[in-house]
This record gives C-alpha cells, sequence and structure tokens, in this order.
C-alpha cells in the first residue's frame, strides 16, 4: 500500500513538472521490461523508441499498457533514436525530459534525484555521474570516459565528472529545432556542448550502475569505429571553439564599461613595463593573424609564458581574429603574398585547377606571415605611443 501511494505521489509531481521519461532501445529483451515497469513506479508518461529491435522487443511493447511507443523500421542509432523522442516530447508540451537507457544499467530509482536537482536549479541540462570504480566496469569505458571529459571543458570550460552517461534531464525548450549533425553515440555529446555553448547550466548529479559481468553484457558500441565519430565530432567541435564561440563571447563583453574596466585594470594599473605591455599586444596580434585557426590561443598563452609577457594582454590582442574582422585579415593576407610574388590579386576562380590552388595558399600562407609581422609592429607603434602618453597621465592623476 505504501508502495502505491509513494508511486502516485511521484507520479504527480513529474507530471506538475512537466516532466517525461523517454527510454530508447536495441535488441534489449532481456531487461527491457524490468526497465520499463521502474520507471513506471515514478512517471505515468513513458516515450519508448523501438529503434529496430529484431528481438522480442515488439512483443514487450504490445503487451505493456500506457506507454506511447516510437517504431523504427531499422535500426538508425541512438542518437536518431533520442532525436525522435525528444522531438515528440517537445511536440506534446513537456518541459523536461529524462533519458534512460534500456540495458538495465541505470536504476529508476535514481529519479528522484534528478527531479530534486532541477526543482532547485530549475531549466539546468542534468547528466548522471556514474561510479566508475563500480564492479565489472569496463577499463575502455573508464578511459574514453576520462578522453570524452578533457574535451568537453577544452570546448566550454565546464568540468564534468561523466559526460557520456545517458542517463539524463533535458530542458526541452532550450534545445532548439533538433537540427543536430549526429545521429549515433555521439549525438549525446554533442547535445551537451551545443546546451553549454547556449548558456544552459550543465552539471553533474550522482547515480548509481550496474556493470553485468562480461558474459551477460550486452552493448551495442562499436569502439574503433564510434569512438571513432566521437573523435571526429571533438575536432569539429573544438575548431568551432576557438575559431566562433570564444570570439563570439569576447564579442558579448566588449561593451564600453568593460572595456574601460579592463584597460584601467589591466593596462593603466598593470605592473609591467610598457616594454613588456608593447610586446604582449605585439605577440597576440602576429598570433591571430597568422594561419593556425583552432590553436592561436593555446599556442599565445604558451608563447607569452615562455617569453615572460602577460598572458591576458596577449590573449586579448590575439582576438583581432574575430569573425567580422576575418574577411580583411584574409583580404590581407593574400594581398600581401601577391605583392610578393609579384602577381595581380585575382578573385576570378573559374578555370580552377590544383595548380591553381597550390599558388593560391603558397601567395596566402607566405602573405599571411608577413602581414602578421607588418600588423604587429604598426600595433606596436602604437601601443607604446598610447602607453607612454595615457600611463605618464595615470601616474600624474595619482600623484
Amino acid at each position: 500500500m505504501n508502495e502505491s501511494v509513494d508511486t502516485i505521489i511521484w507520479q504527480e509531481i513529474l507530471n506538475n513538472l512537466g516532466i517525461v521519461v523517454i527510454i530508447p532501445t536495441y535488441n534489449n529483451d532481456r531487461t527491457l521490461l524490468s526497465v520499463i515497469e521502474g520507471v513506471k513506479q515514478y512517471s505515468k508518461h513513458i516515450i519508448v523508441v523501438n529503434d529496430g529491435s529484431t528481438d522480442t522487443t515488439s512483443g514487450i511493447l504490445k503487451s505493456i499498457p500506457g506507454i506511447q511507443i516510437i517504431t523504427h523500421t531499422k535500426n538508425k542509432g541512438k542518437g536518431y533514436a533520442l532525436k525522435n523522442g525528444l522531438s515528440a516530447a517537445k511536440e506534446q508540451g513537456f518541459r523536461y525530459a529524462i533519458t534512460i537507457d534500456s540495458d538495465g544499467q541505470h536504476y529508476p530509482a535514481d529519479i528522484p534525484a534528478f527531479v530534486n536537482e532541477i526543482e532547485m536549479h530549475p531549466d539546468s541540462m542534468l547528466v548522471g555521474a556514474r561510479n566508475l570504480t563500480a564492479n565489472n566496469m569496463p577499463g575502455k569505458n573508464t578511459f574514453a570516459n576520462k578522453f570524452s571529459n578533457f574535451w568537453f571543458q577544452l570546448e566550454t570550460g565546464i568540468k564534468l565528472e561523466d559526460t557520456q552517461s545517458g542517463y539524463r534531464l533535458y530542458p526541452l525548450h532550450h534545445i532548439g529545432k533538433m537540427k543536430y549533425c549526429t545521429a549515433k553515440y555521439e549525438f549525446e555529446l554533442e547535445m551537451i556542448v551545443f546546451l553549454a555553448w547556449k548558456g544552459v547550466n550543465v552539471k553533474n548529479i550522482p547515480v548509481n550502475v550496474y556493470y553485468p559481468p562480461q558474459d551477460e553484457r550486452v552493448s551495442h558500441f562499436r569502439p574503433l569505429r564510434d569512438f571513432t565519430r566521437i573523435s571526429i565530432l571533438n575536432t569539429i567541435l573544438v575548431i568551432a571553439t576557438f575559431l566562433w564561440i570564444l570570439p563570439l563571447k569576447f564579442l558579448r563583453k566588449l561593451t564600453w564599461a568593460n572595456i574601460r574596466a579592463f584597460i584601467d585594470k589591466e593596462i593603466l594599473k598593470s605592473k609591467d613595463s610598457n616594454r613588456t605591455m608593447t610586446l604582449s599586444i605585439m605577440l597576440g596580434i602576429f598570433m591571430g593573424i597568422i594561419p593556425i585557426w583552432g590553436y592561436q590561443m593555446i599556442v599565445t598563452v604558451f608563447l607569452a609564458h615562455f617569453l615572460r609577457l602577460n598572458k591576458v594582454i596577449s590573449l586579448v590582442a590575439s582576438n583581432i581574429s574575430i569573425p567580422p574582422v576575418m574577411p580583411f585579415l584574409l583580404y590581407g593576407s593574400y594581398a600581401t603574398g601577391c605583392v610578393l610574388t609579384n602577381s595581380p590579386v585575382s578573385f576570378d576562380f573559374t578555370g580552377v585547377s590544383l595548380e591553381r590552388m597550390k599558388t593560391v595558399l603558397f601567395q596566402y600562407l607566405t602573405g599571411s606571415i608577413v602581414f602578421a609581422l607588418v600588423c604587429s609592429i604598426l600595433a606596436g607603434i602604437i601601443s607604446a605611443s598610447l602607453l607612454l602618453i595615457f600611463r605618464k597621465r595615470k601616474q600624474a592623476v595619482d600623484i
């Protein structure tokens, strides 16, 4: 009787919060029923996505009343199944969706943990953090998770203990129109990166996990192929982070109040000499123009540290390559290369050939280094002059 009352209470709590539970499944007929029955103890809104199962899954689902079933005639991947489940949940007006795998590794009894957390932090993206030292935890899973955590932090600046867990709570109105690139396991990584980029609070909550012995385990993760997919996705996301996301964040903070505060704190009141400040700006401008996209900021910070320059000033100066300025830098680099090779500045790409592409690439790469050096020297002359004037003025006012 108590259990029945508890079920009714939790179902009402989830209903009032607008929470639906989504269970993607593919050939997990040994554990599927117990997972669904466990979830029903907490939620009366359940969407099961049958991703082309060829075992007895279809029969099991037909025998369970009160659940919504989405069926794929062919297996299309976990990411595709999640997309369809999340889209259906959004269309039906739910605010949140909890996703739980059907292989029995996750405990439905952890659903209240997600509920309690989302009540304290509404509209957050919650990822269940598994105990990576649990019995029977595969070593490859531990390595893959640490690998994924590292790249997620690099791409978003957020440190998580577990980025690969399929036990999650999604804030549906932050997801957008579901136009995401991936359809397999890497979709879950893509989702949390995109949500973090949108400013959504992404955090872990501890959950329990069960890993059956090796001979009982059913896994559809293909290490070589899926790990390659995830690696390719991370490469794309890192490039997007340094070419677009970080410069965009920089632009959003570029208000007059922030600029004045930055100049006062980091330049006028800096303990570094005018020479150090000037060289720091020159380094940043040079690194911001040369074509090592995706690594400009990392290399800039490393060189500034090695040369004992002001890392903050160098890093800010390297943001000269923000999207609005980028076309001018590209043109300046290419035009400089044409001058160096005594060639006309031409944008006529009719009759493109491999030889022509090599020539243009050589002109651009050569020109970018010289153009970056010229811009760096000009920036140094201007910076040195302004520092000499305004730092003296500041010192006079302070006296």
